[in-house]
């Protein structure tokens, strides 16, 4: 069993989180969320997955005679590529929105949204 998938969704979520942090743009923000989002699909993936492992269709095959990759997982990760989707459009169109009304995507020049 590789480490090196968990290395990498642990890489990408670090470095999602960095530009997160010193983001200086909300569009810039957002696709750093969005790179959060794939070290999910990374670590999803990397635990369904099984060294020679077929696909999970028992037709061709008696059960238990050879390894097979868990459906639910794949199934978790393509939900989580929708829903990673569908935030970041929602998110981009709030960072619009906010454009047009304010004028800058800085935040830190949005003063009006300050308590």
């Amino acid at each position: 069993m590789s480490v090196l998938p968990y290395l990498v969704a642990g890489w990408l979520f670090l470095v999602g989180c960095y530009g997160l942090a010193t983001s200086r743009n909300l569009i810039h923000a957002v696709g750093s969320l969005a790179v959060c989002q794939a070290s999910t699909y990374v670590l999803l993936l990397a635990v369904g997955y099984r060294h020679g492992g077929t696909a999970p269709v028992f037709s061709d095959i008696r059960p238990g005679s050879r390894p097979v990759v868990d459906p639910v997982v794949q199934a978790l990760t393509l939900t989580d590529v929708v829903v990673g989707a569908t935030l970041t459009a929602l998110l981009l169109a709030l960072v619009v929105q906010v454009s047009k009304r304010h004028g800058t995507v800085d935040p830190d020049e949005l003063r009006e949204l300050r308590g």
